[in-house]
C-alpha cells in the first residue's frame, strides 16, 4: 500500500487499482474512494482544503459532522467502508442515519450520485430479504 500525507488528509493506492483519502477530524470527516487521477493530483504539500476539493469529488464513503450547526451525525454511505479501508482513522460522532434517510439523501443530492448504483442495490437487497 502507497500512503500520501498532508495535514488533515491521506490518501491511498491499495496496490489493486483502488484509490482511497479521508480528509478532516473530529468537527467534519470524510472519507472517499477516489480515482487514479485523483490520487496522483494530491500532492503532500497541500492543505486540506486543497486536498478536499480534489477528492470531494469521489464516492463517499463514510461522513461525520459534528460543527455546532446542529447536533452532531453520521452518515455512512457504503456499509463496507471497514473492509476497503481498515487503515482509516475513522471519526464518527452523533446518531448514525438510518438506511431510508441515507438512501434518499443520496437520491436528492447530486454531490452522492456516485452513490446511486451502490445504494440501489442494497436497498433491493434489503427489500428481498424482508
Amino acid at each position: 500500500m502507497i500512503e500520501k500525507r498532508g495535514r488533515g488528509w491521506c490518501a491511498w493506492d491499495d496496490e489493486n487499482g483502488r484509490y482511497f483519502g479521508e480528509e478532516g477530524g473530529i468537527q467534519s470527516y470524510n472519507l472517499y474512494e477516489i480515482t487514479k487521477e485523483q490520487y496522483d493530483t494530491l500532492d503532500e504539500k497541500m492543505t486540506e482544503y486543497d486536498a478536499y476539493k480534489i477528492m470531494d469529488p469521489g464516492r463517499h464513503l463514510y461522513m461525520s459532522v459534528d460543527d455546532r450547526c446542529g447536533p452532531p451525525y453520521t452518515i455512512v454511505f457504503d456499509d463496507d467502508y471497514k473492509t476497503l479501508c481498515p487503515w482509516a482513522e475513522v471519526f464518527g460522532s452523533g446518531k448514525v442515519w438510518s438506511e431510508e434517510l441515507t438512501d434518499a439523501a443520496v437520491e436528492i443530492f447530486g454531490s452522492e450520485e456516485n452513490n446511486r448504483e451502490q445504494r440501489r442495490k442494497k436497498r433491493e437487497e434489503r427489500n428481498k430479504s424482508e
